[in-house]
């Protein structure tokens, strides 16, 4: 998605007040909408990718969600199957978990987070994501120990499992 691109603003309850370019709404910090997408293999290991340089927020940080901003007007279901289409070059169905907010000093978002089940392999979208793999939860939590992950993406995973233990 450009900067030129059309997203919605929304209020606190995740309601649409109007429509920015996305460069307007990370220039102002405006609440918008996106999904989360939990990728996970046939054995329990949670896709991560390393987003690139360029992403417009948390460049060069892994991530355990594919997903990111609605266009204007798009839904979340659509939302996350166009998501999924161009970070990993696949389509599957995905079943949605919950709805989600999010809030730091870069952005502000509500969202609904996904699961969904694929072995790969994917076509990795070469502008948005560096490289990926399948990891297990103690390697994930190694690693975001030592390396740079998306806050929101760990937090997206962490209500995932917090409703998934509820259940």
């Amino acid at each position: 998605m450009s900067a030129d691109e059309l997203v919605d603003v929304v209020d606190e309850a995740g309601v649409t007040v109007g429509v920015v370019t996305r460069g307007e709404m990370r220039a102002r910090r405006l609440p918008h909408r996106c999904v989360y997408i939990l990728v996970f293999d046939r054995s329990g290991r949670l896709f991560v990718h390393l987003r690139t340089a360029t992403k417009d927020v948390y460049p060069s940080h892994w991530d355990v969600a594919v997903g990111g901003v609605l266009a204007a007007g798009e839904t979340f279901d659509v939302g996350a199957m166009r998501e999924l289409q161009e970070e990993l070059g696949v389509t599957t169905p995905m079943e949605a978990v919950a709805p989600f907010r999010f809030e730091d000093e870069r952005t502000v978002v509500h969202a609904v987070i996904y699961r969904a089940a694929h072995d790969g392999p994917f076509h990795l979208q070469a502008e948005e994501v560096v490289r990926g793999e399948f990891v297990t939860r103690d390697e994930l939590h190694e690693r975001a120990r030592h390396e740079r992950f998306c806050p929101d993406g760990l937090a997206a995973l962490a209500e995932h499992d917090r409703l998934r233990r509820t259940a």
